[in-house]
């Protein structure tokens, strides 16, 4: 009998990682880069100096951040990063981030006051806004009258 493990040869390069890599289309799918996308951060979890040096909205505006879905769903299915990025730029859901000195002051448009407030999540119109980055984050500027409803969980929202 002998006394050697013989172990093909596919195995030991496995734990070495020299066969079979992951496809650079498929890492690249999947957001394994040095660059973080930002708005996968919950944005209630911010330090108060980031908030502080976000722009200060003007008249009737909000600024929000939108939404962007996470990378593994709840099920285990990654999402790749195309996908992703195109839900993010549809996305209705936002978290408000401040609002500017106007927004919800007109009584004859708003009579049972403000659609929402800062720090909520709030569903708007799907394409609303001006987009822009600050810092890789990436923001909107909105109407007041672009809200059109106030949510609990963005996860609970389902795109159509």
């Amino acid at each position: 009998m002998s006394k050697k493990l013989y172990v093909p040869n596919r195995i030991l390069a496995q734990q070495k990682k020299d066969i079979n890599p992951t496809p650079s289309a498929i890492s690249k799918s999947f957001g394994k880069t040095d660059d973080p996308n930002k708005n996968e951060e919950d944005p209630s979890k911010l330090d108060k100096s980031v908030i502080d040096r976000l722009p200060q909205p003007t008249g009737y505006r909000l600024l929000v951040i939108p939404y962007y879905p996470k990378e593994k769903t709840k099920g285990g299915i990654y999402i790749p990063d195309a996908t992703r990025e195109r839900e993010s730029f549809a996305t209705v859901v936002a978290y408000v981030v401040k609002m500017g000195p106007d927004a919800y002051q007109d009584t004859h448009k708003f009579p049972n006051g403000a659609y929402c407030s800062e720090k909520e999540w709030v569903l708007m119109g799907r394409y609303a806004g001006n987009r822009f980055k600050v810092e890789g984050l990436e923001l909107r500027l909105i109407n007041d009258d672009n809200i059109i409803a106030k949510i609990l969980d963005p996860t609970d929202i389902s795109y159509v």
